[in-house]
């Protein structure tokens, strides 16, 4: 016989319920096997969001059994509590509609962080070489890989209680910026971080580094952060 998974999906808005569906349990199976499983063949209405499928993008990024994951990588058979699944959109984000919620404040924090690189060259100008191995460069490399999944900031306390923090995403991305040598906006990036809402808003809970699905360190980056802007002496 087939052996089958209960799941328990969010449908609606806020405002919404669980709805209960059953999914034939298949080898190897993901979390997102278990939602186009549903949406394809259970109710069509079903609305999430993906892309790649293989741990690239991050827009597959669901809260499963109460933890924020990308579901594309995450196993059934290594997070079902016997033999059941809840799947609910993101947290700290409005929900558009089931599992799809709006990004678009994580993006405009990221911003609001000084996110955006800044340089001075030219397509015509010759390339600065950057030594790889110095220590600035190894800080911003290890730093940059992150794929805006927004699992970190949903799993944010600090997020959750004050709509002004930033988050740990975009912090991250400032540590980059702050190590990279090419970045021309140091100046804009100190006031952004040091801004009510940046850096030394966060509790040092450590959740973002303990979820994120490509093993960054956010948690890590915002205490470097703290502990570089120091030396200016106060947070304004």
């Amino acid at each position: 016989m087939t052996k089958i998974l209960t799941v328990k999906i969010w449908r609606g808005g806020k405002d919404g319920t669980l709805e209960s569906y059953s999914v034939p349990a298949r080898k190897s199976q993901t979390v997102l096997d278990v939602v186009t499983y549903i949406q394809r063949h259970l109710d069509a209405d079903l609305s999430y969001r993906f892309a790649c499928r293989v741990g690239m993008c991050g827009s597959c990024a669901m809260t499963v059994n109460g933890v924020p994951r990308w579901t594309c990588r995450t196993h059934v058979d290594k997070v079902s509590q016997d033999g059941q699944l809840i799947i609910e959109p993101l947290k700290n984000l409005e929900i558009i509609r089931d599992l799809t919620t709006d990004m678009v404040p994580f993006f405009e924090k990221w911003e609001k962080a000084g996110g955006r690189f800044e340089g001075k060259q030219s397509r015509a100008d010759k390339i600065t070489a950057i030594d790889p191995d110095s220590k600035k460069r190894l800080a911003a490399s290890a730093a940059i890989e992150c794929i805006n999944c927004a699992v970190c900031y949903s799993g944010c306390d600090t997020v959750r209680a004050r709509d002004d923090y930033v988050g740990p995403a975009a912090l991250n991305r400032a540590w980059s910026l702050f190590n990279d040598e090419k970045h021309t906006g140091q100046r804009k990036l100190k006031k952004s971080v040091k801004a009510d809402g940046g850096c030394y808003t966060c509790h040092t809970h450590a959740n973002c580094s303990q979820s994120c699905p490509v093993d960054l360190d956010p948690a890590g980056s915002i205490a470097s952060l703290k502990r570089s802007y120091s030396m200016f002496g106060s947070r304004s």
